[in-house]
């Protein structure tokens, strides 16, 4: 698997996921901004605090989005690393997909952001779970695809 297709992955499903929780947190009144701002409380520890909604914020918005797809393009290369190798077809891969997506759910929400940004909690569980579901098969789904002949450059010739 190349590392461009890994690369493409990890930045498509991180589109995905984002968009699936910035819509929610605007339907939801938390604020459009708030999961990019949330993440970014990683490290400017004084959004810790910050009131929904969420308002746009230029360095904090940037942060976050940077923050997001860095992790979403490493842990892409994780799943394929990993993972992939054992799966055959596009079925397999993007179901794979949503179980690791899933796993990565499980550990951040109850592992890692209690400790490391607890302002993420602010977000809806249930959408995190369902967003990142849908993060994992879009992995897949971009790692297994594969061009029909109707779309390489031989057969427009």
């Amino acid at each position: 698997m190349s590392i461009q297709r890994v690369l493409l992955a990890g930045l498509i499903a991180s589109l995905v996921l984002g968009m699936l929780e910035m819509l929610y947190g605007a339907i939801a009144g938390v604020g459009f901004w708030s999961p990019v701002v949330f993440i970014a409380a990683t490290i400017l520890r004084g959004l810790q605090s910050v009131g929904t909604p969420v308002e746009f914020q230029p360095i904090p918005v940037l942060l976050g989005l940077m923050g997001h797809m860095m992790n979403s393009v490493i842990l892409a290369f994780v799943f394929s690393w990993l993972i992939a190798p054992r799966l055959r077809g596009l079925t397999a891969l993007a179901v794979g997909g949503m179980v690791y997506g899933l796993l990565v759910f499980v550990v951040m929400w109850f592992g890692v952001v209690p400790l490391v940004d607890p302002i993420m909690l602010k977000l809806n569980a249930v959408v995190f779970a369902i967003s990142h579901l849908m993060w994992g098969a879009t992995i897949g789904l971009v790692l297994g695809w594969r061009p029909t002949a109707a779309l390489t450059p031989q057969a427009a010739a």
